[in-house]
Order: structure tokens, then sequence, then C-alpha cells
């Protein structure tokens, strides 16, 4: 397959301004309520938020902890972040770094986000980021629309 059969996109509207909407991306306090699809895991979140600055979401659930890890490569606050995307456990690793591109563009109402997490070795790492990514999205958005 070809590296654009193995991207995914998702793409958000949220109420909030394009500068809420980066920040609530790149603040520990506010990425360890939204960053984990499972609502009752504790996150420990790390940022050093600049180009060649690493992060790190520690999530702690059942078969776990499972931490993401990787470092930026674009911070252009508040309207794009590039970062790689990898696993620190083992059993989690993919056989290949992954890069997640998030872009905040202002639109009547709010702000579109639009995510693509590109580069993953098969259909499977795709379609289970995919999974994690929608709830985490929808987690998102609430507490930026302050739902």
């Amino acid at each position: 397959m070809t590296p654009m059969t193995e991207a995914l996109l998702l793409v958000r509207n949220v109420s909030a301004s394009p500068e809420r909407a980066f920040e609530a991306w790149t603040t520990p306090d506010q990425v360890k309520r939204w960053t984990c699809p499972d609502p009752t895991a504790k996150v420990d979140v790390e940022i050093d938020l600049r180009v060649g600055g690493r992060y790190s979401i520690r999530m702690h659930v059942e078969g776990g902890p499972f931490t993401a890890c990787g470092t930026y490569r674009e911070v252009e606050a508040p309207r794009r972040l590039v970062y790689t995307w990898g696993w620190k456990e083992e059993a989690q690793a993919m056989e290949a770094e992954t890069v997640v591109t998030v872009e905040f563009t202002p639109i009547e109402d709010g702000t579109e986000i639009r995510l693509t997490h590109s580069g993953f070795p098969t259909a499977d790492d795709r379609d289970g980021h995919g999974q994690g990514w929608e709830i985490c999205m929808g987690r998102f958005a609430e507490m930026v629309d302050g739902r």
C-alpha cells in the first residue's frame, strides 16, 4: 500500500477560537482531560512545546500503562502543530515512526480542527489509532465547547 492509504484524517469543528483550541491541545493540565480514550484513566502529561521539544502522555489503563511520546517538528501557535508519535512500551511499538499534524483554522463560529496522522506501517495500526483519535476528538470538542 502507498503511504497515503496508511494515513488517517479527522476533521472536527468546535465553537472555541483557534487560540483556545491550540491552548487545550498543548497545555498539560488540559491535555490530560481529553487525550485518553478511557475517561476513567489517570493520565500524566509532560510537554516541552518548542521545535525539538518532547512530549509524553502516560495513560494508566487496564493492561497498561501506555505512553505515547514524540518530538515537536513544527509549532506555529495558534494555527499548526506537527509532531512525531510513538509508543514507549515495546508491546505497543510500531515498525515506523508516525507523524501527527494538527491544523486550527478559524471558521465563522469557531475553529475547524484538521488532524492528519500519517506513516502507519499497516492499515490495522491506522484503524486502531483512528478509533482512539475519534473518541479523544469528541472529548476534546466537549471540553473546549464547554459542554
